[in-house]
C-alpha cells in the first residue's frame, strides 16, 4: 500500500478537529448537566448549535462565499470540529435510556425537539451566512 501523504495530512487536520470539537461537546454537557435531570439538554443544545454552525459556517466558506476557506479548512471545521461536537450518537442512546425507563412521551419529546429544532438552526445558520454572502451562494 503507497502512503498518500497528503490524506495523512487531512486526516489528522480532521483529527485534531475532532478532538476541539469532542473536548467542545464535553464542556457543553457539562454547563448543561443541571438543566438536563428530565430531558438530555445538553444534547439538544450541543444539537441545535452543531447544527447552526455546520450550515453557516458551510454556507459562508464557499468558493462565491463572503469568506472562501480552503478545502482543508472546510473539512477541519465541518468534518472535525462539527463532527465530533454533535451528538446524535448521544442522542439515540439517551432516547432508548428514556423509552427503557418507562419515559416514552420525554423520548418522543427529545426526538421531536431534536429533529424540528435542528431544522430550524440549520435554515438559520443558512440564512444567516446568505445574507452576509449579499446572496451569493
Amino acid at each position: 500500500m503507497v502512503l498518500d501523504l497528503e490524506r495523512l495530512r487531512v486526516t489528522l487536520w480532521i483529527a485534531l478537529g475532532g478532538a476541539l470539537g469532542t473536548v467542545g461537546r464535553y464542556w457543553v454537557g457539562i454547563w448543561m448537566a443541571r438543566w438536563s435531570q428530565n430531558l438530555p439538554w445538553g444534547t439538544i443544545a450541543i444539537n441545535m448549535t452543531g447544527s447552526f454552525a455546520i450550515a453557516f459556517f458551510g454556507t459562508l466558506t464557499t468558493a462565491a462565499g463572503r469568506f472562501p476557506v480552503s478545502d482543508m479548512g472546510r473539512l477541519f471545521f465541518m468534518v472535525g470540529i462539527c463532527g465530533g461536537y454533535t451528538t446524535f450518537s448521544s442522542f439515540t442512546l439517551q432516547t432508548l435510556d428514556l423509552l427503557r425507563g418507562g419515559a416514552p412521551g420525554r423520548a418522543m419529546l427529545n426526538v421531536g425537539l431534536s429533529v424540528v429544532l435542528g431544522m430550524l438552526s440549520v435554515a438559520a445558520g443558512y440564512m444567516v451566512a446568505a445574507r452576509l454572502n449579499q446572496g451569493a451562494v
